[in-house]
């Protein structure tokens, strides 16, 4: 319990950590921004295999393929449908913020921005806190931070957004604190989750590497591709995959 509840300030603080950066560089440059993404995919798409997927099927019991397979697209749809509720606009950063749209109408594309990655934050958090379920401290571990990479340039990019539309720099602080506290909330509840029932541990390690394999897939990847940095993007996430797996050895 005390491990989880630290894991998960740790997770959520990442995302505190990023915004202090953010006020510090406040235009975060595409190139950086898709490189440190590309990594914490990596390190997600290892974790999300090897921490989630494959105890999955371990502790699947009568039908463990059926349950992991169901997990996963279950996890994957949750965010989909997450997606088709609040558009996360990642794109947001860089040329978006040059147009200089009216106030009003720039205002409400940041808070839904920003609305997005809390509500994305809870799924994340979901998969950090379940994979305490196993009892293997190592690969939770590993999930978690991996997690924690991706939300430090995630809290880096909503500072520049919320400053140009108007908002103070308290209030955007403490915005960004806001998404943090809900993954902490997300870890917690898949702590709890499965903890109460060993029953729902197969199913919800799969739901949760559903979550992430979809996060991924659908955001974290096209979005490393989209300014350039394709192939730098790509080496930073089989560094991470890779780093991993050396990880996975030696805590094993």
């Amino acid at each position: 319990m005390q491990l989880a509840f630290l894991t998960a300030l740790g997770v959520g603080g990442a995302s505190v950590i990023g915004a202090l950066l953010g006020f510090v560089f406040k235009r975060v440059t595409h190139k950086f921004s898709d490189i440190v993404l590309s990594f914490a995919a990596g390190v997600m798409l290892a974790a999300a295999v090897i921490g989630l997927i494959l105890p999955s099927l371990e502790y699947g019991g009568k039908a463990p393929l059926l349950t992991t397979i169901a997990g996963i697209f279950c996890g994957a749809l949750t965010v989909n449908v997450l997606d088709k509720a609040v558009p996360h606009l990642h794109r947001l950063t860089g040329a978006d913020q040059e147009r200089h749209p009216a106030k009003a109408e720039q205002l409400s594309r940041v808070l839904l921005f920003v609305i997005a990655i809390a509500i994305h934050n809870l799924p994340e958090g979901i998969a950090a806190g379940v994979g305490f379920g196993t009892g293997n401290t190592a690969e939770a571990f590993t999930i978690a931070g991996g997690i924690a990479l991706q939300n430090i340039p995630e809290g880096m990019v909503i500072i520049g957004p919320m400053l140009a539309a108007g908002i103070k720099p308290g209030r955007t602080f403490i915005i960004a604190v806001i998404t943090g506290v809900v993954e902490v909330i997300g870890t917690m509840l898949g702590y709890f989750a499965v903890t109460v029932s060993a029953a729902v541990l197969p199913f919800a390690l799969a739901y949760a590497g559903g979550t992430m394999l979809y996060v991924i897939s659908d955001e974290m990847i096209p979005e490393t591709h989209a300014h350039g940095s394709e192939r730098g993007a790509t080496y930073s996430l089989l560094v991470g995959f890779c780093l991993m797996l050396v990880f996975d050895i030696l805590l094993g």
